[in-house]
């Protein structure tokens, strides 16, 4: 007899996402083609995908500025800003394109609520427990790239 567990882990033999992802590198390739830290030297993130492909990502970076006020509604211009942009998070599913080798987010809710109701493709790699990706070309021209491992 199958258990619910046993379902589910059938599914996410199945889905070769499926898991918990630990954020190991949130960097980013400037338009001169040089490899810089986009979320600092010691980012921290998770991405929890399940057996049907739903998912939530978090990414932030280690230093960012504590509201001295102690109370996030009362915060200074420098540490909203850095509490904005020291962060990404989104949720929605993820889907795999195998013939054009991409990912692709359909993302739901999102911090920065501009990408929410969209759909991005992201070039990707995934070697065993190893994951990495690219996110599209931001504004300024520069390409953000996740690498996460999968924790076993």
């Amino acid at each position: 007899m199958l258990t619910t567990m046993t379902v589910l882990a059938l599914l996410a033999a199945d889905f070769p996402l499926a898991g918990t992802w630990t954020l190991t590198a949130a960097d980013r390739i400037t338009p001169a083609g040089v490899r810089e830290h986009d979320y600092g030297a010691a980012p921290k993130g998770r991405l929890i995908v399940d057996a049907t492909g739903r998912y939530s990502l978090q990414i932030f970076k280690a230093e960012r500025t504590v509201f001295a006020s102690g109370d996030k509604k009362r915060g200074t211009a420098e540490e909203y800003a850095d509490a904005a942009l020291g962060s990404s998070t989104h949720y929605g599913t993820i889907a795999i394109d195998e013939a054009a080798h991409q990912l692709v987010f359909k993302i739901e809710g999102a911090s920065f609520n501009n990408w929410e109701g969209t759909t991005q493709r992201r070039a990707y790699d995934l070697k065993g427990d190893a994951l990495s990706y690219r996110v599209p070309t931001a504004p300024d021209g520069n390409v953000p790239i996740s690498e996460w491992r999968r924790e076993r």
